[in-house]
């Protein structure tokens, strides 16, 4: 049933909406857990939103979800919905700090965890059937790379690698890096270090994986900068909240409004990539809005 209804798409509701505007996508990413993938996602939605952004976040970590228990919100309904078909996506949305709106997993469900492709791929074409503005999705995936790390880092414009400091992090992100690229035809990425004792070391690790992934790969990687070591962080996820709402003068937090500036200076996409994308009916309608909305 799920899987029928996304690929009826009402073309006529996409083009009523602000069809010219395209949304920009991020994939938040990383070879491995532990290196604070989720609250990245998490802080910079906010940054994002207090900056004047429409913000939306999936929990892509399908079976294993924990955005909403980092924000200490209790959904009653999760894309575990969406996918049996009982629910619609907007359905199951719930609404967080700041205005930003969270599209919630499922946790502890293997079935979610287990997804064709194919379901995958319905979960994306949903999103270009939402009735109101989005400026920015952030998608945050699960740890590794299983096939819902390659679908739905594919379907997005940007792909934030977020690593840090610890060898099996590096050697994770770049084996990452390397999969996506050869495999998926991926080719920039933007590195994030994270729980960085200072500038320097951050710039150093982001160093490492760029010398292996410059000798042996044909990708564009950016450092997108670094998030420093910071108690405040520590203290807001016991709090579950943003460090950048509980303590927005932290130096963290700093750090995620700094990030977020470089963020609005990428590139919007001008039209789809020529494969399954978030939105992509919205990137269609945007080239042709003139042509088929204007009077």
């Amino acid at each position: 049933m799920f899987m029928a209804e996304v690929f009826s798409i009402d073309h006529s509701t996409a083009l009523r909406r602000d069809a010219h505007k395209p949304v920009r996508v991020i994939a938040v990413t990383g070879g491995k857990g532990g290196v604070g993938k989720t609250n990245v996602s998490v802080n910079l939605a906010m940054a994002l939103a207090d900056s004047g952004k429409q913000v939306m976040i999936m929990d892509a970590d399908l079976g294993l979800g924990n955005i909403d228990v980092m924000l200490g919100l209790n959904p009653k309904l999760t894309l575990q919905h969406v996918i049996d078909g009982s629910r619609s996506l907007e359905d199951v949305m719930v609404e967080g700090p700041k205005g930003v709106r969270i599209v919630p997993a499922a946790s502890g469900v293997q079935r979610m965890a287990e997804l064709s492709p194919g379901e995958h791929g319905a979960l994306i074409r949903a999103f270009s059937e939402l009735s109101f503005d989005v400026d920015v999705l952030l998608v945050d995936t699960a740890a590794g790379i299983s096939d819902s790390v390659v679908s739905f880092t594919r379907a997005a414009q940007d792909v934030v690698v977020v690593v840090c400091d610890e060898p099996a992090s590096i050697t994770d992100a770049y084996a990452l890096i390397k999969l996506l690229n050869r495999e998926q035809g991926v080719f920039r990425f933007r590195v994030l270090v994270n729980m960085a004792s200072n500038a320097r070391q951050a710039r150093e690790v982001y160093e490492k994986i760029a010398r292996v992934s410059d000798r042996f790969l044909d990708v564009a990687l950016d450092y997108m900068g670094h998030v420093p070591r910071d108690d405040f962080l520590v203290s807001a996820i016991r709090k579950q909240r943003a460090v950048v709402e509980a303590f927005p003068h932290s130096n963290a937090a700093a750090a995620f409004r700094s990030l977020i500036e470089k963020v609005d200076n990428w590139p919007l996409p001008v039209a789809a990539g020529g494969h399954m994308e978030f939105f992509f009916e919205r990137l269609i309608d945007g080239n042709m809005h003139e042509t088929e909305v204007m009077p």
